[in-house]
């Protein structure tokens, strides 16, 4: 994981309302290689929104470590923390009302957040780069209102990717728009990731959004779950095949999160029984009347 831009490891957050604690993150493990396109994935309460708070540097957290950009979010005092949300990450929410000023034109809001950066030399070259980059520089004189939920979210990108950073973080950047309008945004987060080499992590609830990445990380109950990894492959006569291989999430200490179907489908609760074999771990259900004897019991 040296390569990586983003590191997690056992990560808690722990909010406390009127004396009631609430285990938001619980040892949560997540590393994203240099470069890499993934997409979160959890449901509402998951803790999905937490993380993406702590990796922007919005929060931090109660325990365990967090490095993005090779800042430690845990360590950093105020100074660094504002360098670090000006230069090294780059954010786009749900809301376009947050990702863009309602009086400025598209030209204009990328310029602004050069500006809040620091950049001022080669200003307006860079501001027709990045949107010349996301298909919207004949839209530069327009402002939000003038454009529709699909050309405000490319804006949104090319005003996040301005001050080049390393690490671009979007929070449900498709809930707000139609099925076809979303794969048009995600298609052209993909190109910026491949053009720019920008470490990118998309956090949502829609599963559809796992279509448009090479890695799709499941988060439930504060802990990464599962993984799905997909790649495309060419069989011996010329023709390509997409793939896709789902792998369980083994942390540190040993465990892992069996997927809700297989809990489902073999009635599994309280405990399990579990056997060492050469190639496998068999896992059956605590009264199933088949003892782990190395045999195969299916």
């Amino acid at each position: 994981m040296s390569d990586a831009e983003i590191v997690c490891t056992d990560l808690v957050r722990i909010f406390t309302a009127q004396g009631v604690e609430v285990q938001a993150l619980q040892g949560l493990n997540l590393h994203v290689e240099s470069g890499g396109l993934v997409a979160l994935v959890g449901a509402s309460g998951s803790g999905k929104s937490t993380l993406l708070g702590i990796l922007s540097g919005l929060d931090a957290p109660t325990a365990g470590t967090a490095r993005v950009a090779g800042h430690d979010l845990v360590a950093m005092r105020r100074r660094e923390r504002v360098g670090f949300q000006r230069s090294s990450v780059g954010f786009i929410w749900q809301q376009t009302a947050r990702n863009l000023l309602p009086y400025l034109d598209a030209a204009g809001n990328v310029a602004a957040a050069l500006a809040v950066a620091g950049l001022r030399k080669g200003r307006d070259e860079r501001v027709h780069e990045v949107l010349s980059a996301l298909d919207v520089d004949h839209l530069a004189d327009r402002r939000p209102a003038q454009l529709s939920g699909g050309q405000q979210q490319r804006v949104a990108i090319a005003v996040a990717i301005a001050n080049r950073p390393r690490v671009l973080l979007a929070d449900e950047p498709t809930g707000e728009l139609d099925d076809a309008t979303s794969a048009a945004v995600l298609e052209a987060m993909r190109s910026v990731n491949e053009r720019l080499g920008v470490t990118t992590l998309i956090v949502t609830h829609d599963a559809s959004v796992s279509e448009h990445v090479a890695r799709t990380v499941q988060i439930r109950d504060g802990r990464t779950s599962t993984e799905v990894l997909r790649s495309r492959r060419t069989d011996d006569e010329g023709r390509e095949h997409a793939t896709a291989e789902e792998f369980a999430v083994l942390d540190r200490v040993g465990r892992l999160q069996l997927p809700q179907d297989f809990v489902a489908a073999l009635s599994l609760r309280d405990r399990v029984r579990l056997a060492l074999e050469d190639d496998h771990v068999g896992v059956w259900p605590e009264a199933t009347d088949a003892a782990p004897t190395g045999e195969d019991p299916s």
